[in-house]
């Protein structure tokens, strides 16, 4: 890549530059964090919002519902996650051709058809479609908010303002188990479970408007060699002429000596990013292997296990999304304060505890309200953890990981085996469930054990380094001794 300049105004890139008004440098990186995140606040209102969509969808189709048994409780559930895996896939390579912004505007649309089509459904077949296309929108901006507010946001502020995409995907989790919850309460009419779906139509309707008030990623720009505007864009949102050259230099720099394109052939041509793809794959075996997504969408089901009825078991749900909430906040003010690896393991140790001590609640106790509250407690410490030390980190060590040149694709990619995992756990957790009983959660445990492995002895450390410093750092630590790296 060469750094030839484009002084061209028109096009897209620069309409968005114009559309985004006068404002501090931080004024406008922390706009761009709140309209990039509202991709996150549909992202968790959709994933949300089926745990309390479920209990009245496997009512009968005289009664309302839908008529679902355990095998399409969990196709239904699990066809918006692989969904989403194809939507982190191509919407990678969606952003590096076209950029951030034009990605982004297109997954509003998909969101909106998604959910009003899953509101609609008169069948099970409808819906998984539905769900499938929600899906698509869902992972794809998984995959690129992420990554564009980590290209606009400095070293300083990358952690605190990517880390809002977490917050902004369990507010958005909330705000579905507390919209189920009144839903259940006031709304009595047999199929309350298509309002509630249709409801994540109001954030991706706002996705859309916002996208048209931010200006586009300097990174992307000076990938297709236009300068000029990178540089304009970074003067809008960097507080000194300073940090602009300076970043500029580093962007010239490390454009120059990229030498590869954003192809399979070359990310399997270069071993340290190889090595780089299959960590990215192994952080997203390591949060979705957790479970967390089995309580986020099955939490009703294991609490009426436990006696609680349906009503009862959707309003105990929401302290799911508090604890989520208040925990994230936490992690935003811990992640910039401590390293990367040190916050997972401490994650991913008590999540471990807490899964054991629940297994051994539904396993030794008699069912009873004490039972109910006992396990519930044990859900939320699991939540507390997992989403103060290992949610957080891992959606900013998926923005920081990656070359550049090759962000998109490898980006895409790992979050795309992300997906792939959490389907094949909300699709196989009511079998398993169902087969195993409360043991489900010790074998969970066995598995955090190996993921707390990985991450001692082969997660990298990033932080307090720009994305050019970390891409340097990640080439000369991961380049086989016998080879040095190459420069253009």
């Amino acid at each position: 890549m060469t750094s030839t300049t484009n002084t061209s105004a028109s096009g897209p890139a620069a309409a968005d530059e114009d559309d985004a008004t006068k404002a501090s440098p931080k004024q406008l990186v922390l706009r761009v964090a709140i309209i990039a995140t509202m991709g996150a606040l549909a992202f968790g209102y959709d994933t949300g919002v089926i745990s309390g969509a479920l209990p009245f969808m496997t009512q009968s189709p005289d009664e309302g519902g839908l008529g679902l048994n355990p095998f399409t409780e969990g196709l239904v559930a699990s066809s918006l996650i692989f969904g989403a895996a194809f939507g982190s896939l191509f919407a990678g390579h969606l952003a590096d051709k076209y950029g951030r912004l034009t990605a982004l505007k297109g997954l509003a649309i998909l969101f909106m058809i998604g959910a009003l089509g899953s509101a609609l459904a008169p069948g099970i077949s409808i819906m998984v479609v539905m769900r499938f296309i929600l899906g698509l929108a869902v992972g794809g901006a998984s995959a690129i908010v992420p990554m564009f507010i980590a290209e606009m946001a400095g070293p300083s502020r990358r952690a605190r303002l990517v880390s809002q995409n977490e917050l902004m995907i369990v507010t958005g989790q909330l705000v579905a188990y507390v919209s189920n919850a009144l839903l259940a309460h006031f709304a009595h009419t047999p199929d309350v479970w298509r309002y509630m779906l249709a409801i994540a139509v109001i954030p991706a309707a706002l996705l859309w408007v916002g996208m048209h008030f931010v200006p586009t990623s300097p990174r992307w720009l000076a990938s297709k060699g236009r300068m000029d505007e990178a540089r304009e864009v970074l003067k809008k949102i960097r507080s000194s002429k300073k940090q602009v050259e300076k970043e500029m230099k580093e962007i010239v720099e490390q454009n120059e000596a990229e030498r590869a394109d954003a192809s399979w052939a070359s990310i399997w041509g270069e071993p340290w990013v190889r090595r780089l793809l299959l960590i990215g794959i192994g952080l997203g075996f390591v949060i979705q292997l957790t479970g967390v997504n089995a309580f986020m969408y099955f939490t009703p089901i294991i609490l009426k296990s436990t006696g609680l009825g349906t009503n009862a078991a959707l309003t105990a749900t929401i302290g799911n999304g508090v604890a989520s909430v208040l925990a994230t906040l936490i992690g935003i003010w811990l992640v910039g304060r401590h390293g990367r690896r040190p916050m997972l393991m401490t994650g991913l140790s008590f999540v471990i505890l807490a899964q054991v001590l629940l297994c051994c609640v539904l396993t030794l106790m008699p069912q009873s309200l004490l039972q109910s509250y006992l396990a519930l407690a044990c859900i939320l410490m699991f939540l507390l953890f997992m989403q103060t030390f290992i949610s957080p980190v891992y959606w900013l060590l998926m923005s920081e990981l990656f070359p550049s040149h090759l962000r998109g694709v490898l980006t895409g990619t790992a979050v795309c085996f992300q997906w792939l995992f959490n389907a094949a756990v909300a699709f196989l957790f009511p079998l398993t469930l169902a087969g195993f009983g409360s043991y489900t959660f010790l074998l969970f445990a066995g598995v955090n054990v190996i993921s707390l492995i990985f991450v001692a002895t082969c997660v990298p450390e990033t932080r307090g380094k720009s994305l050019e410093q970390i891409e340097k750092h990640m080439e000369e630590k991961f380049t086989p001794d016998e080879e040095e790296p190459v420069k253009a």
